[in-house]
């Protein structure tokens, strides 16, 4: 066969390791790189985006040819993010056969002493961030004299985070005999320096799609005001069989404010930015992983490195910053086969920029109308039809066969099953409860035309002050009323009570945390808890006074002496 494992020049412990994990035949990025890899002696460059197999395609090579156990470090792989850095050793050690080679993640946020005793044990393969390597080397607990290969792997996330001068300062430390590869799915100027300087005679080595958005993703926006977008969010989700995305937002606020607002309306979510302890991102990313919770919110750094398979959506709440920023949101969807789709929301003022990144991303983003209510509400009752018919057939309901004879005797079938659908599903079935989004179909962009040019200039010169008041102003209209539905939630704890809680974010404290400690404690549902606020030592929610009294009351110690861990809050917000 062509397009098989066993046409690219691996041994049989390799092949039978590859057929033990499953894998059929391999990506293009694998058939490419593993033979080159594999036959000659000359470093490369792989341009593929996330997903495309690149890690099994630079992994599966040099464990072929790396002596067991040889002694020193063999080889290094530097990686964005302690996740990512996980990720790669275990498919190391996945793909080793039963060749004796040790992998060794090492990365900031785990214990030094943990890393010290893998070191000290000896390994073959480091795969580590590029901070916590600079730590062991100007310790002296690691030294990279006999290296045979070092992998660059994300090198263009590398460089947006400021990893360009730690990466020269490891390469500068490592013998010159290494063989180099770079992985990357954009090759920036900088890129190209540092493997000019760092790398000998090199190969690039390109997929069909490199540097592009992957074709199984769908790309397509909405045009909606800044205040719309929760809503358009919602709908997105609410149309959707099994929603599982993520949501990008510019500012780590935003990320709190989406999310509170999601669960406002319960809705599994969580938030994701660089104020998280690495205690809660990897409890947060583990139950996303485990489908627990199917929208995570999160900022561009919190982003980074996530390399999570069988997303549905990519949101781009906020639209991204340039056209690298874009590539690298939407290659989390559509990958290994599947398909995905990419929403960005832009309001009329943005249209300019996103065809920018269109046209310098060369791909179709097409433009789509936001699901209108009626189509909501009929895609909802489907859904529901769908659901009840499958529980019907199950024929597991013989226990309550005598209540419902009862039923039926005093009642019309008809009307019992729809009194139950009403009881159960009228908050989203009614069509007072959603908001209306203005269309922007017929939006006469008169700043963009050619013959306003004065205007459009003057626009641009006020753009970025003007943007800052309109997202403000649109906020604090969204953070009043989002929708009918957080109207009524607002309507019913007017006058309501402000809680001081004693615990935050050092004690790993979330939104969701919040809401399962006061129901696991009182009873009381997560829908009745609103504007939740945590800062590092505390934090503050609002409830209706009657459920102050008996949350206060729960939570608090009875013993003497000890200061209550929540009251309220002396100076309500």
């Amino acid at each position: 066969m062509k397009n098989s494992f066993s046409s690219l020049g691996l041994s049989e412990n390799m092949l039978e390791t590859i057929n033990k994990k499953g894998f059929e035949e391999p990506t293009e990025i694998q058939s490419k790189i593993i033979p080159l890899i594999l036959k000659n002696e000359l470093d490369l460059i792989g341009q593929a985006q996330t997903g495309t197999g690149k890690t099994a395609a630079f992994a599966i090579p040099i464990l072929e040819l790396l002596d067991n156990h040889k002694g020193n470090i063999q080889a290094l792989v530097l990686v964005p993010t302690r996740e990512l850095a996980i990720q790669v050793a275990e498919e190391f050690h996945s793909f080793r056969g039963n060749k004796n080679l040790r992998t060794a993640p090492i990365y900031g946020g785990q214990s030094y002493d943990i890393q010290f005793r893998h070191l000290k044990k000896g390994v073959d393969i480091v795969v580590g961030t590029p901070g916590r390597i600079i730590d062991h080397l100007n310790r002296g607990s690691l030294e990279f004299n006999g290296l045979s290969f070092v992998v660059l792997d994300e090198a263009d996330e590398m460089l947006n985070m400021g990893f360009m001068d730690d990466i020269e300062d490891i390469l500068s430390r490592t013998n010159s005999e290494r063989r180099t590869l770079l992985f990357s799915a954009t090759i920036p100027d900088r890129i190209s320096q540092l493997a000019k300087k760092f790398m000998k005679k090199r190969e690039i080595v390109k997929t069909k799609n490199s540097g592009k958005t992957i074709h199984l993703t769908d790309q397509v926006y909405f045009e909606v005001k800044e205040g719309d977008k929760l809503e358009t969010l919602c709908r997105i989700i609410d149309t959707t069989n099994e929603f599982f995305g993520l949501v990008f937002c510019r500012t780590k606020r935003d990320v709190d404010y989406v999310t509170s607002k999601l669960h406002d309306r319960d809705y599994d979510a969580e938030g994701l930015h660089g104020d998280i302890s690495q205690n809660i991102r990897e409890k947060i990313l583990n139950k996303f992983k485990a489908k627990k919770i199917n929208v995570l919110v999160a900022t561009d750094v919190a982003a980074r490195g996530l390399d999570i398979d069988e997303l549905t959506h990519v949101i781009n709440y906020a639209l991204p910053q340039d056209a690298e920023s874009y590539l690298h949101r939407i290659g989390r969807t559509g990958r290994a086969g599947k398909e995905g789709a990419a929403i960005t929301f832009v309001t009329p003022e943005e249209h300019r920029k996103l065809m920018y990144i269109k046209s310098s991303t060369q791909t179709e983003i097409r433009k789509e109308k936001v699901p209108q209510i009626k189509e909501v509400i009929k895609f909802k009752k489907d859904k529901i039809s769908s659901n009840l018919k499958t529980i019907v057939n199950l024929n597991d309901a013989e226990q309550y066969l005598t209540l419902t004879r009862e039923l039926l005797d005093e009642f019309d079938a008809e009307k019992i099953v729809s009194s139950l659908i009403k009881h159960i599903y009228q908050s989203d079935l009614e069509e007072k409860n959603y908001a209306e989004i203005n269309d922007y179909s017929d939006y006469k962009k008169k700043k963009y035309s050619d013959d306003d040019r004065s205007f459009g200039r003057d626009k641009r010169n006020r753009s970025s002050k003007s943007d800052k008041f309109e997202s403000s102003r649109e906020r604090s209209k969204s953070d009043r009323y989002d929708s009918p539905r957080e109207k009524s939630k607002s309507t019913r704890t007017v006058g309501a009570a402000r809680l001081f809680l004693a615990m935050g974010k050092k004690d790993d404290l979330t939104p969701v945390e919040i809401l399962k400690l006061v129901k696991k404690k009182t009873g009381i549902e997560g829908n009745r808890i609103s504007e939740i606020s945590i800062n590092d030592t505390f934090s503050f929610f609002n409830v209706t006074d009657k459920d102050a009294d008996i949350i206060i009351d729960k939570l608090n110690s009875k013993s003497s002496g000890k200061k209550p861990l929540i009251e309220r809050a002396k100076y309500p917000k």
